[in-house]
């Protein structure tokens, strides 16, 4: 272990009645950076060595935190890194789509343990949340199978699904889930598990698996455009996830674009359902995304015709989201067939000249994140984790006397 390695970690501080939160700090600064000795804890975070000793011997009691073996060699006195316990907490996750919902469930470190898949009753809700009920069900059995303290450390239950939240439904709206909406879901299902039951957006949700286990981890400014059925942004601001009001922040596929003298929102024209409905394949069934994927790779002339016009819009989402946020860098994420979302990356290329170019950036201005179907439920259920042990302002907030 090099303790002389820059350590990338929050200020913590040694003011009184913030314990909850320097804690917060101490696992962020494990997570990013991997296992860390006591002393090179302090020097990352600020926080008095008696501060952080407390602290760890703390976590190490809660099951979050273990030590490794003795490190020998070079200067100064032996040192013992701490790592995190991946059995420390769990959570899971829904993604609920049009056609089907996946859920799974991930260790502290947000890597999937158990997953499930079904097929969802079109358009209707109360049945959809008893098969959803149901595979939640059977992912936490799968889930005590192999780590029977899994049920005494389940932080919450995380749900992502399109938005945008709180708008008067259109039941005619192919683009709006309108009776999922409309339904009580987050109440339901929390009924149903009896687990704390968050809901984002899918943007937001793949934003937050990027944050833990992708290009965006470490990172404190950074937008990640959303590649699915429809098209989304996930605004990491500060290093903390940002949700808007309403859950409604990043709707960037509401956006209107001009392209050959016709406007229209930005996900009629360069989202996965308008591919689908370019190539008359109707919804985004699994034999859908299978024939795009063959059509990708073949080299259709229909997927390149409709990647050219895509790969301007994306574009100029990232000269928008670049002028706007001014974030260290755009990722482009999502749901869609991976071979489909590289040709689009590739399409979106070069990008538009904005304030983004500035001399000296060492971080690339847009880069290829998460493009797996897994990506929003494996989102979904890092968010309790999120919430539970990530550095937020609010926790400081809490104590605050």
């Amino acid at each position: 272990m090099n303790e002389l390695r820059t350590i990338r970690a929050r200020s913590g501080t040694n003011q009184e009645g913030t314990s909850a939160h320097n804690r917060r700090v101490l696992i962020e600064a494990i997570r990013v950076n991997g296992p860390l000795s006591r002393a090179a804890l302090a020097r990352a975070t600020h926080l008095t060595k008696q501060t952080v000793s407390n602290l760890i011997e703390s976590l190490e009691s809660d099951g979050l935190v273990a030590s490794e073996d003795v490190v020998r060699g070079g200067r100064g006195q032996p040192s013992t890194p701490y790592r995190l316990v991946p059995e420390g907490a769990f959570a899971l996750g829904v993604q609920i789509d049009r056609e089907l919902t996946r859920i799974v469930a991930v260790d502290f470190l947000g890597r999937e343990v158990a997953r499930a898949v079904a097929d969802l009753p079109p358009g209707e809700p109360e049945e959809g949340s008893k098969v959803i009920l149901h595979h939640i069900g059977n992912a936490r059995r799968e889930l005590a199978d192999r780590v029977p303290m899994s049920t005494q450390r389940l932080t919450g239950l995380g749900i992502a699904m399109p938005g945008p939240y709180g708008l008067k439904p259109s039941g005619d709206d192919p683009w709006m889930m309108a009776k999922w909406q409309s339904f009580p879901l987050v109440e339901t299902l929390a009924a149903g598990t009896g687990l704390e039951t968050t809901l984002q957006n899918d943007a937001t949700a793949c934003a937050t698996a990027e944050r833990m286990n992708g290009v965006a981890d470490g990172i404190d400014h950074a937008v990640c455009l959303y590649f699915g059925y429809g098209i989304g942004a996930g605004l990491i601001l500060g290093g903390e996830i940002y949700t808007g009001s309403n859950r409604n922040a990043g709707e960037i596929g509401m956006v209107l674009f001009s392209r050959g003298g016709t406007v229209a929102p930005f996900e009629h024209r360069s989202s996965f359902a308008s591919l689908l409905q370019h190539l008359g394949l109707g919804t985004a069934t699994t034999d859908a995304y299978e024939e795009v994927e063959r059509l990708t790779l073949a080299d259709d002339p229909r997927i390149r015709q409709w990647l050219e016009g895509a790969g301007a819009d994306f574009r100029q989402a990232v000269h928008m989201v670049e002028t706007i946020f001014d974030p260290e860098t755009v990722i482009l994420n999502g749901s869609a067939p991976p071979a489909l979302s590289r040709r689009l990356f590739e399409a979106m290329h070069p990008p538009l000249p904005s304030i983004a170019e500035r001399p000296g950036r060492t971080i690339p201005r847009v880069q290829l994140g998460m493009i797996d179907p897994w990506a929003v439920a494996l989102g979904a259920a890092a968010d309790p984790i999120r919430r539970a042990f990530d550095p937020l302002f609010s926790a400081i907030l809490k104590e605050a006397p």
